[in-house]
């Protein structure tokens, strides 16, 4: 798996501190924009405020900022959890244009760790790469031409190999990593939540510092006894 932050908003910082002062302050915040871009208003202060105002539970001002990440090494089991985040913003490879002769595939570590499985796996994805070729090859023959792709990519497995850019604003992001950053979240996207969160935290960390699974923030399991990974008592 690889995770690359492409973009952020710029002066995100000042951007969520304006926000937060629009809301509490008496004036107009553009006119302070100036001076928060000149660094006429201090980087400290700016943080605490923002701390400060995150610690009464007020976040909406965080989603006037947005982060961009491209993802490679990846399953297709992975990028169906990860549009079920719908406050975002998803580009994903194309199996319908992207030639999927050679595709190579994500298998789980579980089975990695048993030779048995481990070879049982990789002969189904050799048989369904064959399949797949065979299957274009015989749509290609009967018309289908540059269209064969799209039709022949129905027997492509869940593991296959995707590239994903996805966009999330801070609260989108701080929700996404509460559920995928949970001991309980399946291991490959529990990584890219993490890989995610390394990133957010080095740039943003006034949004960030604190982000993780929801047990961290509330310092027990909220999804009670009979789901609970055992890392925090149970409410």
């Amino acid at each position: 798996m690889q995770v690359e932050l492409l973009a952020m908003t710029p002066n995100a910082l000042s951007l969520i501190y304006a926000a937060f002062r629009q809301c509490y302050h008496a004036g107009f915040v553009g006119d302070m924009w100036p001076r928060l871009l000149s660094g006429e208003i201090p980087t400290e202060k700016q943080i605490s405020f923002v701390e400060t105002v995150l610690q009464s539970g007020h976040v909406s001002p965080v989603e006037h900022v947005l982060f961009t990440f491209a993802v490679q090494g990846i399953s297709r089991a992975l990028t169906h959890q990860l549009v079920r985040h719908r406050l975002a913003s998803f580009s994903q490879q194309s199996q319908r244009y992207v030639d999927g002769s050679e595709f190579s595939y994500v298998m789980p570590p579980a089975l990695a760790g048993i030779p048995e499985g481990a070879a049982e796996f990789s002969r189904c994805m050799e048989d369904l790469r064959h399949t797949y070729l065979r299957l274009k090859g015989l749509l290609e023959t009967a018309g289908r031409k540059d269209k064969a792709a799209e039709d022949a990519r129905f027997v492509m497995p869940q593991a296959a190999e995707t590239r994903i850019v996805f966009s999330m604003n801070c609260r989108a992001l701080l929700n996404f990593f509460e559920q995928r950053c949970c001991h309980r979240a399946q291991w490959e996207i529990r990584r890219l939540a993490e890989a995610c969160l390394g990133l957010c935290r080095e740039a943003l960390p006034v949004i960030f510092r604190q982000a993780g699974a929801r047990c961290q923030r509330l310092g027990y399991c909220p999804e009670g006894k009979k789901f609970s990974c055992g890392r925090y008592p149970a409410r």
